[in-house]
């Protein structure tokens, strides 16, 4: 099984689809269907309601500031009228008073002569001659001879006043809008402008990334996108970029990972195949065959290993992987593997230690996988360890011991840098490092190790062995229904 070697990518990564094609081209929905399209009309119906809600109100202050104007006009000349007849009402009708009337009648007023509290014709309210009899000014809008008016009335001495009337200008809320109509539809029209350009502002690097996607799905990794503002399209822009840099890590490790597999099985493909072509030629003799069937064996078991690691590999990730976890005591499971290891170790002068605390260390795993687990970490150990220095295998109860308990497998070998042990567990990793330097396997045996342990639910660390090489500490879950019972 593998070796303390393991690297070249995160298992999940996958090489580019071959026949992928071109980009894909944008879609062309229907109207209403886009983001430019949809944002118009959000601008629009905005620009609409603000353009309603505007004229709701000023409309009627428009038409309240024009009211005002005409009743401050028809109170100056009520205030001129009361100036020039201050001293004539009390003379009677005089001429002066028919052309100043005459006037008034022309430019669309009404004008009332009070004498001594006497209104010279009929249509003013009652309370308006009341008021103007009672020495108090009148500003109001009354219905007059029938009709909504503005009303001015300016009292004089003796019970005298002078009363003006205009009609109130029927048309006014529709000379009003037609006064507005023309602003109205400006800021409309500006309403659609900026919700275009606004629209196509935030969808062009949605369609800048959308590119990106496509050509990265065609196997581009050299495409990148400009960072841009605000801080949302610059988040996306960071993150494509992040996802173009990372497939292509991941792709180059994989091609190291299958030009570090296919190496692999070349080599014991090649012994096969020598030894069986020598067999095939005749070139060995009958003494040769059996030492010839045992290198061949040899050499396909570790054929029959290294396509088996794949598979195990491969297959980690999938819903019907069997496991068959079960309450299991470590410390059993550990010296039921001593007299396995303890013989391996000692025929290569490597001393075996077992470490237990003495009483059984429950937990819920499956023991055939956690003991496969266990032998490539022995294996990986036994691999690189130096003959005299030691194998330890160690069993720990975790410090609550419903949560379960520890493996621990320690060497004397040449052990991991920091540096080595923060990708222990990738494919291949450490074997690009080591090969050629020291013994190393097919660099998928941590993987797979790593792999196993979290789909039981437990953790697997690795880091620096008190005896100086490599330590690796196995975590498994403590037995829910005991913990359950506890609780």
């Amino acid at each position: 099984m593998p070796d303390h070697s393991g690297r070249v990518g995160s298992p999940t990564m996958t090489l580019p689809v071959v026949g992928a094609g071109p980009p894909a081209a944008p879609r062309r929905g229907r109207l209403g269907r886009t983001l430019t399209a949809r944002a118009v009309l959000v601008t629009c119906a905005v620009a609409l309601v603000s353009v309603l809600v505007t004229a709701i109100v000023a409309v009627p202050l428009a038409i309240r500031g024009a009211e005002r104007r005409d009743q401050e006009a028809l109170a100056a000349q009520a205030r001129l009228a009361a100036e020039v007849l201050r001293t004539r009402l009390d003379r009677g009708r005089s001429a002066d008073e028919e052309r100043l009337i005459q006037q008034l009648r022309n430019q669309g007023i009404d004008a009332y002569l009070i004498r001594r509290g006497a209104v010279d014709r009929p249509g003013l309210p009652p309370r308006v001659v009341q008021r103007i009899e009672q020495g108090r000014n009148v500003s109001v809008r009354r219905v007059v001879n029938g009709e909504r008016a503005l009303v001015e009335g300016r009292a004089l001495p003796n019970g005298n006043g002078v009363v003006l009337s205009r009609a109130a200008s029927p048309g006014l809320w529709a000379q009003v809008l037609l006064s507005l109509w023309l602003p109205l539809l400006a800021g409309l029209a500006a309403g659609v402008v900026a919700g275009l350009l606004l629209a196509r502002r935030l969808a062009r690097p949605i369609r800048v990334a959308a590119t990106a996607a496509a050509r990265l799905r065609a196997g581009d990794r050299a495409v990148r996108i400009p960072v841009e503002s605000p801080d949302e399209v610059a988040d996306l822009a960071e993150a494509l970029n992040g996802l173009a840099g990372a497939l292509a890590t991941s792709e180059g490790r994989q091609r190291e990972f299958l030009l570090s597999v296919s190496h692999e099985l070349r080599t014991p493909l090649t012994a096969i195949r020598g030894y069986a072509e020598a067999l095939a030629d005749g070139v060995l003799g009958a003494d040769d065959t059996v030492d010839t069937g045992q290198t061949m064996l040899t050499e396909a078991q570790h054929l029959d290993r290294l396509i088996g690691d794949l598979l195990a590999l491969a297959r980690l990730e999938a819903a019907d992987f069997p496991l068959e976890p079960v309450p299991v005591d470590l410390t059993k499971l550990a010296v039921h593997a001593e007299p396995t290891w303890a013989g391996r170790c000692a025929a290569v002068g490597v001393p075996f230690r077992l470490e237990t605390p003495g009483r059984p260390v429950p937990a819920y795993t499956d023991p055939g996988r956690i003991r496969q687990v266990l032998d490539g970490l022995l294996e990986n150990a036994l691999r690189v360890v130096p003959p005299g220095s030691p194998v330890v295998l160690a069993v720990r109860p975790a410090a609550d011991p419903a949560s379960g308990g520890e493996l621990e497998v320690r060497d004397g070998g040449p052990g991991f840098t920091d540096d080595d042990l923060a990708v222990a567990f990738e494919r291949g990793a450490l074997h690009e490092r080591y090969r050629g330097v020291r013994k190393v396997g097919s660099g998928l045996g941590l993987a797979l190790a790593a792999g196993l342990v979290r789909r039981l639910g437990g953790e697997i660390a690795a880091g620096h062995a008190p005896e100086g090489g490599a330590a690796f500490t196995v975590r498994l879950p403590g037995d829910p229904y005991l913990t359950r019972t506890s609780a």
